[in-house]
């Protein structure tokens, strides 16, 4: 049978003829009371103690949970942003690479454009100092037979 503090307190033990003193019982129960009181009252906060701990126990395993769910997400962003940035890039590259071929193509075109016309032009300067090389042989030729006809 288990007993409370204040059942301890008001427990009365009958006389005896050759029993205990009962001042010394009296005091020894008063000192058993408090002492149970202590431990009852120990017994109390420390199960308090217990369920504020299941308590943050509880708090602690939901955050954490949470703090998992948050980093896979994060993770999961973290891939699709470097997937996404992958992507960007090859289609950056490829848009330089269809850019640097055009550029080239039209280089081509030009310095074909540009040797063209050189070989034109050169060939009408050849043509043209021909027509002065021929001029001036005939302008000789001329001031030969003015010369011979003076001469004559």
């Amino acid at each position: 049978m288990a007993l409370t503090p204040v059942e301890i307190r008001h427990v009365h033990v009958g006389r005896a003829m050759l029993g205990y003193k009962r001042e010394q019982v009296d005091k020894l129960l008063a000192d058993v009371a408090a002492s149970f009181e202590d431990v009852w009252r120990e017994r109390a906060d420390l199960a308090d103690k217990v369920e504020q701990l299941e308590s943050d126990l509880v708090r602690y395993k939901e955050l954490e949970s949470l703090l998992r769910a948050t980093l896979v997400s994060a993770e999961r962003a973290a891939a699709e942003l470097k997937e996404q940035a992958r992507r960007e890039a090859e289609l950056v590259v490829g848009e330089a690479h269809a850019e640097a071929r055009a550029i080239t193509r039209r280089a081509t075109v030009d310095h074909e454009r540009l040797r063209a016309e050189t070989l034109r032009l050169r060939e009408r300067l050849r043509i043209a100092l021909e027509t002065i090389d021929e001029t001036e042989a005939d302008a000789q030729q001329s001031d030969k037979r003015d010369d011979e006809a003076r001469a004559a």
